[in-house]
């Protein structure tokens, strides 16, 4: 949705709260006093530090057995103390790491004066009781026990966790509330001198500023941003001449796109949504709609520096404009290594639908009012407590996606993958099966899903969180 405001698309202010870091003080003001900051001239952030990875919390022995706390707390944003919404503390919290099988035991505690509760993104995992389960309302002081049991067949790759309450999914994400999950297990499909290589966690957040903390309300999708890797600005990514490194390029923003481009060098794709892919394949640049990732390998130039960057992307003519923005500096240097000759033929098992029994043909329209204020599925807007669409467990189904409206959606299922099967009529190979898929403004999808393992209610959704905040969600009820 463009932002339809008449105001100058200006930054906001960062004023800092100076009396109260010279105090030590680590009380949160009221949300809405550091709202009411007047604006003036946007502030300098520092760039250029090392990239730093994420904290891990790592599975042992088949559990990952952790403590998640939600609070709003300052952090440090490019040398600055922000106010933002965390988890464990952090603007870049901890990346959860479990491998296919394993249980995931979290206590979830919510210190914010608003409910909220967690989506593990792309995971093909319950949707019901206290697992994935984004029907459920974690109020303000309560601790919920989330209980997570995998399957063996989980597939490798990134994914990412966030909050999904209705209403304020897109004031939580953007306040600070992403971060990476990682399964393990894709270096396995890769030749043995490449099983050990360097890997690096590339987190796309943004926020945007009001007063002394990161912007949570009247999101307006296409103003003036900063766009984070990890949490820094203009981090310095090292690699040798030569070297061959992993990268988990992940978009776990609220609302904003990424046509992410290493300049002079090509991403070779061995996974897309957490979904290991049956043949590498190359690109120049990639387009992260929200909530999208791409498991990327990239060897190293020259000795020198390129930039990683988001080239200008337009959603459409009712959509956003998204400028150019450098997102890190990869330096090459040091000792050179013989680049690795890398796979070109296949690569991971390969999941194909295209000669499945389809069960049931169904059509899913997406649109939004004039003004744009309001989004709906099928002429629908979101409640929690209708079934829109019904599923049978064990059954492969091809749904047509239709977009209505003048401006891009990123189209998004919960608990099963599917398969783009073609896009505005021309098919698609897409090597894979993903969860996330961009529809043009006017354009349409046709992609097929297996339900496989998991009855009870999920739902469908466009991925930018204004927009299923404001209607843009449906229910789908997986039955036996």
């Amino acid at each position: 949705m463009r932002s339809r405001s008449t105001l100058p698309r200006i930054t906001m202010a960062l004023i800092l709260a100076v009396g109260a870091l010279m105090s030590g003080c680590t009380s949160a003001p009221s949300q809405s006093s550091s709202m009411m900051s007047s604006p003036s001239p946007s502030p300098s952030f520092a760039e250029g530090a090392p990239l730093r990875e994420p904290a891990q919390l790592v599975s042992h022995n088949g559990l990952l057995r952790a403590d998640l706390v939600v609070e709003r707390r300052r952090v440090n944003l490019g040398g600055h103390a922000l106010w933002a919404l965390t988890y464990n503390g952090s603007y870049m919290p901890p990346t959860l790491r479990i491998r296919p099988g394993d249980k995931m035991e979290l206590d979830f505690k919510n210190t914010l004066g608003e409910e909220t509760n967690l989506h593990v993104h792309g995971l093909h995992v319950s949707p019901s009781g206290d697992a994935d389960n984004i029907f459920l309302h974690i109020h303000p002081g309560e601790t919920f026990h989330y209980s997570y049991q995998f399957p063996k067949t989980l597939r490798a790759g990134t994914y990412w966790y966030h909050p999904h309450p209705h209403h304020t999914s897109a004031s939580q994400v953007a306040g600070g509330m992403s971060g990476i999950l990682i399964v393990d297990g894709l270096q396995q499909y890769l030749p043995a001198n490449l099983h050990h290589i360097t890997e690096r966690v590339i987190a796309l957040k943004d926020f945007q500023l009001q007063g002394d903390a990161i912007k949570t309300q009247g999101l307006h999708i296409g103003a003036p941003t900063h766009r984070t890797v990890n949490g820094q600005l203009n981090p310095v990514i090292r690699i040798r001449p030569g070297e061959t490194q992993l990268w988990r390029l992940a978009n776990i923003s609220a609302n904003i796109y990424y046509k992410v481009r290493l300049r002079g060098q090509k991403f070779h794709v061995i996974a897309h949504d957490g979904t290991p892919v049956d043949r590498i394949w190359t690109a120049d640049s990639l387009l992260l709609a929200a909530g999208a990732r791409f498991d990327v390998l990239v060897q190293g130039g020259p000795a020198g520096r390129t930039e990683l960057e988001t080239l200008p992307y337009q959603t459409g003519p009712g959509g956003n404009s998204f400028p150019q923005a450098t997102l890190a500096t990869l330096v090459s240097a040091g000792p050179s290594a013989r680049p690795a000759t890398l796979p070109t033929s296949s690569f991971a098992p390969t999941v194909d639908l295209a000669h499945e029994k389809i069960a049931v043909r169904r059509t899913v329209v997406f649109s939004e009012n004039a003004a744009g204020t309001k989004f709906y599925i099928n002429g629908k807007q979101f409640d929690p407590n209708r079934v829109d669409l019904r599923a049978k467990l064990n059954t492969v189904e091809e749904w047509t996606v239709v977009n209505e409206s003048n401006e891009e959606h990123s189209f998004h299922v919960h608990t099963n993958h599917f398969q783009l099967m073609s896009i505005n009529g021309r098919a698609h190979q897409s090597h894979g099966l993903q969860d996330v898929a961009n529809v043009s403004a006017h354009g349409r999808l046709v992609i097929r899903m297996r339900f496989k393992d998991y009855t009870g209610k999920t739902v469908l959704h466009c991925h930018i969180l204004n927009h299923e905040d404001r209607g843009m969600m449906a229910v789908l009820d997986i039955e036996k």
